[in-house]
C-alpha cells in the first residue's frame, strides 16, 4: 500500500542545534531512494508502507547513533486506494486553486 506521511524528528538532551541530525536522516532518506520533499517542521515522505515505515525506524537508529539518548517523533499520515496521487499532486491541486 502506498502512503504518504509528514514525519517530525526531534533528538533530546542534545542541545538546540538539531540540524546535524536531521541532515543524517535526509541524506539516508535520499539514499533508500524515497522520494521526500524537507520543509521548515519536518519531511514529507511517499512510497510503499513497509519501505516507509523501515525508514522511520532506521533514522531513529541513527539519530541515537549520533548520541540523542532520547527522541520524539510526530507522524501524520495518508493512504487512499481510488487513485494515485503524488505529494507534487496535491500540491499542484491547490495552487490551481488559488
Amino acid at each position: 500500500m502506498k502512503v504518504m506521511i509528514d514525519l517530525c524528528i526531534v533528538p533530546i538532551g542534545v542541545g538546540v542545534s538539531l540540524s546535524p541530525y536531521i541532515a543524517a536522516c535526509e541524506k539516508f532518506l535520499t539514499e533508500a531512494g524515497l522520494n521526500t520533499s524537507l520543509h521548515a517542521y519536518g519531511t514529507n515522505i511517499e512510497g510503499e508502507w513497509d519501505e516507509v515505515f523501515a525508514a522511520v525506524k532506521r533514522c531513529h537508529e541513527i539519530v541515537h547513533e549520533m548520541g540523542a539518548p532520547r527522541i520524539t517523533t510526530t507522524i501524520k499520515l495518508g493512504t487512499r486506494t481510488d487513485r494515485a496521487q503524488t505529494m507534487e499532486d496535491k500540491v499542484k491541486s491547490v495552487k490551481e486553486k488559488l
